[in-house]
């Protein structure tokens, strides 16, 4: 189903585990430190679940208490991986209570949240390991050194840090949590809610790149008409896992015109990814339906034919995201010679 949000770890002065490749204590460090800037952002305590390991779900009420913006310098200690130099970092603290009847062990809430941008695009979450023993200090940045507790006693409250990198000029907009054993949960980031790097408004034309049957690289104007919530119902038809009920289908439709100069499959949409609030990203929903009416509320393709150089079709897909995390942006990925993403911000209607 979705992508999961961005994941990266480190090592300061350690070895990291499974996941992307770190980096390496860089000698010679400056150990100047810059206050970090907080961020106005909700903080409403929530309820919530933590499932570990041994798949055991455990009750916990969470609260961010603060998101801060922090300077790359915080980080010159630490020899980043290619990918995230040249990002920022932001810190979000976080306090967890075991709101439980029984002590909870293994506890690491953090590693389920997620700081998306503006872009509805999820930052790299990072983890730091120290594998010196005798080293004095945690090293982590002065701005976020809770560390939390992975054991609670019941009403027991602890709080943890964790370090999100996003690009430069790119706002956060979203702070979210989310776990198997409920629905996400999202907290608003004050003040950036426009003004998106690089994403268009939700109906605006844009020239998209694409390929024919032959991968020939071709050309169409596309303009997304509507982002609409569905039903569960409308699939009644469909074998459905248990997991995909949990979901929330969402009806995607862009028109596209035909502006190069090849035939072009109705199948467009194919190259949509839909990004939800806090980044998890889904391509179409695919449905065995063979010389069946489909899904009458998302129509694959009207008209349904060979789109000719000048024609225009509409087509419709099915993305499903999880409960309580709606969608944020919508990209055409795009194929062929010059192709490049187009993202739109995206925003669903309240019903089919």
């Amino acid at each position: 189903m979705a992508g999961a949000a961005g994941a990266s770890l480190l090592m300061l002065l350690a070895v990291g585990c499974a996941g992307a490749s770190g980096g390496a204590p860089k000698p010679g460090a400056s150990e100047t430190v810059r206050p970090a800037e907080p961020l106005p952002m909700e903080s409403a305590a929530r309820a919530a679940t933590w499932t570990g390991t041994d798949h055991k779900t455990h009750p916990l009420r969470l609260k961010p208490t603060r998101l801060a913006l922090g300077h790359p310098s915080d980080l010159a200690h630490i020899r980043l991986d290619d990918d995230l130099k040249g990002m920022v970092p932001y810190y979000l603290t976080v306090s967890y209570t075991n709101t439980g009847k029984e002590t909870a062990d293994n506890l690491y809430p953090e590693r389920n949240f997620t700081v998306s941008g503006t872009d509805g695009q999820a930052g790299e979450q990072v983890s730091l390991f120290r594998s010196n023993p005798l080293a004095t200090g945690s090293g982590l940045p002065p701005e976020c050194q809770e560390a939390g507790k992975a054991k609670l006693a019941p009403g027991e409250t602890t709080a943890v840090c964790q370090i999100f990198m996003l690009p430069k000029g790119q706002k956060p907009s979203i702070v979210s949590y989310k776990d198997d054993g409920g629905d996400t949960l999202l907290w608003q980031i004050a003040g950036t809610q426009t003004g998106a790097a690089g994403v268009l408004p939700a109906h605006k034309p844009a020239d998209a790149v694409t390929t024919d049957s032959d991968r020939r690289t071709a050309t169409v104007l596309a303009t997304p008409k509507s982002v609409r919530t569905g039903s569960l119902a409308d699939l009644s038809r469909f074998d459905l896992s248990a997991e995909q009920k949990k979901l929330v289908p969402y009806y995607v439709t862009v028109e596209y015109r035909n502006t190069g100069t090849y035939d072009l499959l109705p199948s467009l949409n194919d190259n949509l990814v839909l990004t939800s609030a806090s980044g998890q990203q889904v391509r179409k929903m695919l449905l065995l339906d063979i010389g069946g009416p489909g899904v009458p509320q998302c129509p694959d393709a009207v008209p349904d034919k060979m789109v000719k150089p000048g024609a225009s079709v509409t087509e419709c897909t099915i993305h499903m995201l999880p409960k309580g995390d709606p969608p944020a942006s919508l990209t055409f990925q795009g194929d062929g010679d010059g192709a490049r993403p187009v993202t739109w911000r995206a925003t669903a209607d309240p019903g089919a």
